[in-house]
């Protein structure tokens, strides 16, 4: 998978898989840009108007200047802006700052030849204005006494500082929430496609069956059982979708589930069981029961549930079924369905009459003589794959999640089944990735047998005389 490119729709379907991990960096950064916005609340900016009386040598000089520029305004908005001006306002501004701070938080600038304006920012409206009002104050103190260093200039305040504006609060946390956002979520797609390319778990129902060469039966989303009660509900109300269950039945007749045996006792017309104490014998399909084994792996949980729903399901159909758990490589990965084994069914349970659930601790199992489908559940270590020594069966499926083996370990569950003398047939998914479109290469079902032709027609005129 890590080799395969990435284009827009598997981007898409990445993104989609990891659509916790995406949303978790979204909600971070929202967080983080509404806490920012808290922490540096937005700034308001307060303004103080200055009206200047020009000299008279200064307005000769700019009477001759052809540049367009008035350089008297000019340089009154550097002294406004100068070291001395700064220094005599600061201990009257809000709240106390330094030289430098206070330099960066006023704007000075001219809105006509005559005026300069003094700007200042401040956390809230009242410092904003005291800080205009005493840098306003300053500059006229400054230029009006002989200290200036431009000449003494007329000067007088034409507008206090007039009530602070800015953005609100609430619309500054809202747009730093937005912008955080949007931040956390490209942080998080791009967190997503790349753990996605890097991961070679296999999810489409074409990568599982190219893992092992062997196709996908049916794909059914599954229950996830965690305690004995979850297990014994689901014996008793689960019932799959017209689709599903339609998925099902075809997979039990793909396996080969006989026909004409199908539904008969397992015992033989002189009422022998069909079982040996060892294992349960090869059935010939005539009398006996059909068995499957649904093999899966101890890391994937969700495949466990699809032989007992699969067991489920036949006994919903009116097949008398019988549901074993044998021994385990993995005890503990079925030790709340053995738990839910034991407890008897009631009498008006669907168990009672068509699905009996069986535990065992070796490899043969007590078959009730009237079942006609036996579903035989084993685990195998996903990290040391090993076949358990459970009863024999007629066909053998492996169980998977999407997304939860790679090729490597399916590989190795079948390897290890084929070493026991079992050969896969099948594959069934659990809880399939919705967005998967491929089809798990369906088998081709084989084509009734048909009369053939005559080669030869008697009784037909094939030649015309003349």
């Amino acid at each position: 998978m890590s080799q395969q490119a990435l284009d827009l729709r598997r981007s898409m379907q990445i993104v989609r898989r990891h659509k916790l991990l995406v949303g978790i960096v979204l909600a971070v950064g929202i967080a983080g840009g509404a806490a920012y916005a808290v922490y540096k609340p937005p700034m308001l900016t307060s303004t103080a108007l200055v009206a200047l009386q020009e000299p008279v040598s200064s307005q000769q000089a700019n009477g001759t200047n052809t540049s367009g520029t008035d350089t008297f305004t000019a340089t009154q908005e550097i002294v406004a802006g100068s070291y001395p001006v700064l220094l005599d306002a600061l201990p009257n501004v809000r709240p106390s700052m330094s030289l430098n701070d206070l330099r960066h938080n006023i704007q000075v600038g001219s809105p006509s030849s005559d005026i300069i304006s003094v700007a200042a920012k401040g956390k809230n409206a009242a410092d904003a204005e005291a800080t205009a009002t005493a840098l306003a104050n300053s500059y006229i103190d400054y230029v009006s006494s002989s200290r200036s260093a431009v000449g003494r200039v007329q000067a007088q305040l034409l507008q206090s500082a007039n009530v602070a504006t800015g953005q609100a609060p609430i619309e500054q946390t809202i747009v730093y929430a937005l912008l955080g956002g949007l931040g956390g979520a490209l942080i998080g797609i791009i967190a997503a496609l790349a753990f996605g390319r890097n991961d070679r778990r296999v999810r489409q129902r074409d990568e599982i069956a190219n893992s092992i060469g062997i196709p996908v039966l049916a794909s059914v989303p599954v229950a996830h059982p965690s305690a004995a009660a979850g297990w014994m509900k689901l014996f008793e109300n689960y019932r799959p979708t017209a689709v599903h269950s339609w998925q099902l039945h075809t997979a039990l007749q793909q396996l080969g589930m006989p026909r004409p045996g199908f539904g008969r006792p397992a015992y033989d017309g002189n009422g022998s069981s069909l079982y040996d104490n060892d294992r349960a014998s090869r059935y010939d399909g005539d009398g006996g029961p059909f068995a499957l084994l649904v093999l899966s792996l101890s890391s994937d949980p969700g495949a466990l549930a699809l032989g007992p729903q699969l067991a489920a399901f036949g006994a919903s159909q009116g097949i008398s079924t019988s549901l074993v758990i044998g021994p385990q490589q993995d005890a503990a990965a079925t030790a709340t369905l053995r738990t839910a084994c034991a407890v008897p069914p009631s009498e008006a349970s669907m168990r009672q009459g068509m699905l009996r659930v069986i535990a065992c601790d070796e490899g043969g199992a007590d078959i009730p003589p009237d079942t006609a489908l036996v579903i035989v559940v084993a685990v195998m270590d996903s990290r040391a794959p090993k076949m358990p020594d459970t009863m024999r069966t007629n066909a053998t499926v492996v169980g998977v999640s999407a997304g939860a083996a790679t090729a490597e370990q399916l590989a190795l569950a079948a390897v290890a089944a084929g070493g026991d003398g079992r050969e896969v047939t099948g594959i069934l998914v659990a809880d399939p990735d919705p967005s998967d479109q491929t089809t798990g290469r369906i088998p081709h079902l084989a084509r009734p047998a048909r009369r053939g032709l005559p080669n030869r027609l008697r009784g037909v005129v094939t030649e015309i005389k003349r």
